[in-house]
């Protein structure tokens, strides 16, 4: 064999070894396979990134909680201008993962469905973070919205529709019953769009971030909650009919006159003042009917 053949064969073996080395370094930076029932989609994008945690602008102190860390994207920014961090993640791969990478000192691994986990055991003053799953994010933010009391604030990525909706103002298109339930607590603010390409693999539609934020004093106290959600449940899922056909479980044509409420509008036109007073109107019939006569 000529020493220039013999050249070209050891150049090659050594591209090759390169070639090997620089797969591992991949494949131990993603270890993952993507998995659908999770509806992962892992933020890879570095500027998002960037702006995300200028948005948040952390302090040491802070009680964060990543939802979600997956593999890390956001992780790597978060843990280093923390005390600590607390992440939960459904997915036992990613959190064993996870528990590798970081030192317990560090961050702790909450391992389960966020959809099932008590916020409450971390305590007050809580920021929520996350890239929440696009297939579960309303029972997602529902149950968020359940611990507001124990929430500094919460910024989350979801497809761009839901966060408009989330943030729809009455009379609008995408005003909605999740309009409604999440305004009844929170301010909310869409903070910029993210292009599908910015996730691993990319979803099919385009994606936002946004800030949610505890009213600090709740201008509609309701007697009851749930009789709430009733409402505005019973008025959207027949939105396209007029108040006085959608509400008739809940007032009779006779009782509007006595709220101000017009019974030929419609669930989009109420804002969250208006479902809150047929709350209390519809609460204080029910209470006054029930009480014993002298």
């Amino acid at each position: 064999m000529s020493s220039i053949a013999q050249k070209t064969i050891e150049t090659r073996l050594i591209g090759a070894a390169r070639t090997t080395r620089a797969l591992r370094v991949v494949t131990t930076e993603l270890p993952h396979v993507y998995r659908k029932r999770f509806g992962q989609h892992f933020l890879h994008e570095r500027g998002v990134i960037a702006k995300i945690i200028d948005a948040l602008a952390l302090h040491a102190g802070d009680r964060v909680v990543e939802i979600g860390p997956g593999l890390g994207a956001l992780t790597d920014h978060l843990s280093p201008r923390l005390d600590h961090l607390h992440v939960i993640e459904l997915d036992r791969d990613l959190a064993a993962w996870v528990r590798e990478r970081y030192s317990p000192e560090k961050l702790t691994v909450h391992e389960g469905d966020a959809l099932e986990f008590d916020l409450a055991s971390l305590g007050d003053n809580i920021r929520l973070v996350g890239n929440l799953p696009y297939n579960i994010s309303t029972p997602l933010l529902f149950h968020f919205a359940a611990f507001r009391d124990r929430l500094r604030d919460g910024h989350f990525m979801l497809q761009r529709e839901v966060v408009e909706r989330m943030a729809a103002a009455p009379s609008t298109p995408a005003y909605g019953r999740l309009s409604v339930m999440l305004q009844l607590d929170f301010e909310m603010e869409l903070l910029f769009r993210i292009a599908p390409g910015a996730f691993k693999p990319p979803p099919k539609v385009e994606s936002a971030i946004v800030r949610m934020i505890p009213l600090e004093t709740r201008p509609f106290e309701l007697p009851d909650r749930e009789l709430f959600a009733q409402i505005v449940t019973r008025a959207f899922t027949q939105r396209r009919k007029t108040l006085r056909n959608s509400l008739q479980t809940f007032l009779s044509p006779a009782d509007f006159p006595s709220i101000a409420i017009d019974p030929m509008a419609r669930a989009e036109n109420l804002g969250v003042s208006d479902y809150a007073k047929i709350t209390h109107y519809v609460a204080l019939r029910a209470s006054t009917s029930a009480a014993p006569r002298a």
